[in-house]
């Protein structure tokens, strides 16, 4: 794995499967685009860190006509140490396809998706799964399947939870901090 420093700036598209985010990692080696999953739950933003790379590989897609063609890292690892706000300039006119359309299921989500024979009929305990039932502080698996990684965020968000960007978890807040 390639340890690099850098800045990654995220950003949040309207496709047509929701909205969903992409990063430009923008290291001393070079700049890098990253659609991992976990990306989905950060806010559009700058976050500068320590970023693990596991892999680096051309992608190519076509958008408006045109046939776009990247330089892509798959990030291991964020050690995150600040954030900050998009200038104008870092909002750039979106027409990158949705991640979610790329990658096929795998034989994991498959399976889990398809298991619908448990006992426990709650609908969150069916879409968190060995998450459930939710504690104090959660971390989600980016490893799921893109689609339910996003609806995971989506109720987190419904039930009160906060991502914490920094330790990369959500956390509830207490009441004294609700109220």
């Amino acid at each position: 794995m390639l340890k690099l420093s850098g800045v990654l700036t995220i950003r949040t598209i309207d496709g047509r499967n929701g909205p969903f985010n992409v990063g430009r990692l923008v290291t001393d080696l070079g700049e890098f685009s990253v659609k991992e999953t976990l990306l989905d739950q950060y806010e559009q933003g700058k976050y500068e860190g320590d970023f693990g790379i596991s892999r680096i590989y051309p992608s190519y897609y076509l958008a408006g006509g045109r046939l776009v063609v990247e330089v892509r890292a798959t990030l291991e690892t964020m050690a995150l140490a600040g954030i900050d706000a998009l200038t104008a300039e870092d909002v750039e006119p979106a027409t990158e396809p949705d991640p979610i359309e790329e990658a096929p299921a795998t034989k994991l989500d498959l399976v889990a998706s398809s298991d619908r024979t448990t006992v426990d009929d709650d609908p969150d305990s069916q879409l968190f799964g060995e998450l459930w039932p939710l504690e104090g502080k959660v971390k989600l698996d980016p490893t799921v399947d893109r689609a339910r990684f996003r609806r995971q965020k989506e109720q987190l968000k419904k039930l009160g939870y906060l991502f914490q960007p920094l330790g990369q978890y959500w956390e509830k807040p207490s009441e004294e901090e609700a109220a």
